[in-house]
């Protein structure tokens, strides 16, 4: 299966502001002008030696992934601004489909940041597609409902042209998909209201979405009896969007810090963990600066294996 981030960041979008982008360029000019390429012209070359907040940005879109199977079947995860790209690579899949166009969902919860770009996700207004939503919210339709009132939003939810089905899926539960190729479990998670982890399975590979998490010191009990939910899952894409000390200053909001992520990963001996859910008031230069101090955090975890990665807008893992 393959995963693709389309949506990175916690709680609002977080577009990348004129002042970060100067300050950016001016670094890259400053790198570029103490270095040996200024004379070769070898740009490809010199843009490798850049530092990575400098080669990559994180992205501002709020969180979506998808999951493609060995078959090419796409799942969702979550629609936060980063749908609206996702959408939009599905239209021409939509328009080339000679039958009903059937797209799985799975909500993690209602928070906004996860449900925003419904409205502006291309695939909603076809009549040849069916979202078939999965959640363990019994009223998650009333939900999605309320968000596109006309008092928010000029097109109601049921005024889209596409056909909406709303299934319940329940901790416990194991929904088979692509006649039973694709499995597919959920698990609650600590935030307030309420969130969950999706876990998909397909060919003994395993890969797991648990954002809007808040894992801390005092849960390592929990930790160690949810093992086997997550335990060596080959990917696992997890909420780390605090700093250590910003853990402590937000206690019960629902988020964990990256060392945390870490520690749990290590404890679950996951094979790749990518650090997600980025704190929308962090630029570049410090989220990737979390992601260094993650290394190293990890390198003073003597037993550790785990890879770790920051999670970038595009980002895609095949397991």
């Amino acid at each position: 299966m393959k995963v693709t981030l389309h949506g990175v960041r916690g709680s609002i979008p977080a577009p990348l502001k004129n002042k970060e982008y100067k300050e950016k360029a001016l670094e890259i000019l400053h790198h570029f002008s103490h270095s040996s390429f200024s004379k070769t012209g070898d740009l490809k070359s010199f843009w490798q030696t850049l530092p990575p907040h400098l080669r990559y940005t994180a992205g501002g879109d709020t969180t979506c992934v998808s999951v493609v199977s060995d078959s090419g079947k796409t799942f969702v995860i979550d629609f936060g601004t980063g749908a609206r790209s996702l959408g939009d690579d599905l239209v021409p899949k939509i328009l080339s489909s000679k039958e009903n166009f059937l797209l799985d969902v799975f909500i993690t919860h209602t928070h906004w940041d996860h449900i925003q770009a419904i409205p502006f996700f291309k695939p909603i207004y076809f009549p040849n597609v069916t979202i078939r939503f999965h959640s363990p919210y019994q009223d998650l339709e009333d939900r999605l409902i309320r968000q596109m009132d006309k008092e928010y939003f000029p097109i109601t939810f049921h005024s889209t042209s596409s056909k909406k089905e709303f299934h319940l899926f329940q901790p416990g539960d194991v929904l088979d998909l692509e006649d039973g190729n694709v499995q597919v479990e959920v698990h609650p998670l600590k935030h307030p209201g309420n969130s969950y982890a999706y876990k998909f399975i397909e060919n003994n590979k395993r890969f797991i979405f648990a954002t809007d998490a808040e894992f801390t010191g005092e849960d390592l009990e929990y930790i160690r009896g949810i093992s086997t939910f997550f335990e060596k899952v080959e990917l696992l894409v997890l909420d780390s969007q605090y700093t250590l000390d910003e853990s402590f200053a937000k206690f019960d909001w629902g988020h964990t810090a990256y060392t945390m992520a870490v520690n749990i990963a290590t404890q679950w001996k996951v094979k790749n963990l990518v650090l997600t859910h980025h704190e929308p008031a962090y630029d570049d230069k410090k989220v990737f600066g979390i992601w260094e101090e993650a290394l190293e955090h990890k390198s003073h975890l003597q037993s550790s294996k785990v890879k770790i990665h920051l999670a970038r807008e595009g980002m895609s893992f095949k397991i």
